[in-house]
């Protein structure tokens, strides 16, 4: 089932788009042309009285983007993983003394030796969905990572024996 979004311009302010939930209730981000944002809310039965109303900075704005991205992108994975036979989602910790901690994603060449795809690095309480192989690793990070229980396996092995 498809989200409702509307768009509604605002004459000489900027524009207004509207995600109405399954309530009923809309969550709005409202572009000004200064280039702030607000986020606002307002009821089902009244969509003209705001509810609340938070003004966002860009870094703000930004974060609420990453996190709300990275968890719907953890989510569908899951789901993913539930669907198709044969792929497999999962979690798996790099050591504190990997060899792999301080170096980039890339160094491990993990999806070329193991086949398996790398799609997020949760580090404490933020998430890196889609890491490029730029990404250095850190001591604690935990590698989400998707592919057949062969490819996992291997994965698995890779991170804890370090690189060769």
């Amino acid at each position: 089932m498809g989200v409702r979004i509307e768009r509604i311009d605002l004459p000489g302010f900027g524009i207004r788009n509207d995600v109405i939930t399954k309530s009923g209730c809309r969550v709005s981000v409202v572009s000004l042309r200064s280039g702030e944002r607000d986020l606002a809310f307002f009821n089902a039965d009244d969509p003209d009285s705001n509810a609340a109303s938070i003004s966002l900075s860009d870094d703000e704005a930004a974060a609420i983007a990453e996190v709300l991205g990275s968890s719907l992108t953890l989510s569908r994975l899951s789901v993913l993983g539930e669907k198709v036979e044969g792929l497999f989602f999962e979690e798996i910790s790099l050591p504190g003394g990997s060899g792999f901690v301080g170096h980039p994603m890339g160094y491990m060449k993990a999806r070329t030796l193991t086949s398996a795809s790398i799609v997020a690095i949760a580090r404490g309480s933020d998430v890196l969905p889609s890491p490029g192989p730029e990404v250095v690793f850190e001591s604690g990070d935990v590698i989400v990572a998707v592919g057949t229980r062969k490819g996992l396996d291997a994965l698995g092995k890779l991170i804890n024996n370090g690189p060769s």
